[in-house]
């Protein structure tokens, strides 16, 4: 079986065991169907003063996308994607407040954005499971956000991310995405940017440019098209954890073109497909690492990161920072690789 292991993260000054000898099966975490109890949906078509005005609809015009925005009491009917301001957000628009200071603890007001894209006006169109196409509008819609939030002054980072299923943190069971933007870096984007500085500095290439190289040909390669590379990462966190990176390099999604938009549709269906059907719709979350500031665009690389929650860390990952994987990336590209071939021979 081989002893553990322990294994740095590519960007963060993080270690993770590689618990062979503690070695499980994905089918080890698969569970059983729960009954899900919930009272009218606040996201579904029929609903949509159920929620804040939403700033920015999708709507089908003739073939074509028009975008709006509802106004005036007015809420758009027949939409393609929703996104509207979270009912309880963690962060809000600026007011006339000032930051502020204690003398033992730094204090500032959460100001931001906090937003739901609604992804689809059918409940269950999860990623997953969905039309390709549909995908496609979501995708846009996140860099319509993106765009719009980050030209604000007060943001200097925007994250969006996915809470799927009740263990992940979803309240809600419609398809939806989360986005939210800071006047601050976080901590861990904050970390990844300086360490891939250090490299660019250093060798004058983008460090995940590197590991991209090495993964595509290497025993944690998962699938790959014209645009993406899906690899399980050397130090994965997360049983049956996988990386989406682009290949052409870019620091943040912006500079997508529309073959790429479509081509990152794809890669999301088929791979969280293949998630989904290895395990019998796992709860999982993924996040956008992507970064908007110029001192990135030469040595960042963006790419979105999918967590499944399979493992729950107890005191020794909560007290030590080190977390144990019982499911090798190796083992986990394997299982992957396979399931996600059968999602795309399906689709097609």
């Amino acid at each position: 079986m081989g002893r553990n292991e322990v294994r740095k993260d590519y960007l963060l000054n993080r270690w993770v065991v590689i618990a062979k000898e503690r070695k499980k099966r994905p089918t080890d975490f698969v569970k059983n169907d729960l009954l899900k109890k919930e009272g009218v949906c606040p996201l579904c078509p029929g609903n949509e003063r159920m929620t804040p005005p939403a700033v920015l609809v999708y709507l089908s015009s003739n073939g074509t996308i028009r975008k709006e925005r509802d106004q005036n009491g007015l809420r758009h009917k027949e939409w393609l994607v929703r996104v509207v301001p979270n009912a309880y957000p963690a962060f809000t628009p600026p007011t006339e407040e000032n930051v502020t200071f204690n003398e033992r603890f730094a204090l500032a007001s959460a100001v931001g954005h906090h937003e739901v894209i609604i992804e689809s006006s059918c409940h269950d169109e999860h990623p997953g499971a969905a039309r390709v196409s549909q995908l496609v509008h979501v995708i846009n819609a996140y860099l319509d956000r993106l765009t719009a939030l980050s030209g604000k002054p007060y943001i200097k980072h925007v994250t969006i991310f996915r809470n799927h299923g009740r263990e992940a943190g979803a309240s809600l069971s419609h398809a939806h995405t989360q986005l939210i933007a800071t006047p601050f870096i976080p901590t861990l984007i904050a970390e990844e940017l300086e360490t891939s500085k250090t490299f660019w500095n250093k060798n004058h290439e983008c460090l995940l440019c590197d590991v991209l190289k090495r993964e595509k040909e290497g025993p944690r390669f998962i699938w790959e098209n014209n645009s993406f590379v899906v690899f399980a990462p050397w130090a994965s966190v997360n049983p049956l954890e996988f990386w989406v990176m682009p290949k052409r390099h870019q620091s943040n999604m912006l500079s997508m073109s529309g073959d790429e938009v479509k081509d990152l549709a794809e890669t999301m269906r088929v791979c969280l497909g293949g998630l989904r059907s290895l395990l019998n719709d796992p709860p999982y979350n993924f996040g956008f690492h992507t970064l908007l500031s110029e001192d990135a665009e030469e040595c960042y690389h963006w790419h979105l990161e999918v967590y499944p929650r399979l493992a729950i860390w107890a005191g020794f990952e909560k007290s030590t920072g080190i977390f144990i994987n019982v499911i090798s990336p190796e083992d986990a590209a394997t299982e992957l690789r396979a399931a996600v071939q059968t999602e795309k021979k399906a689709l097609q």
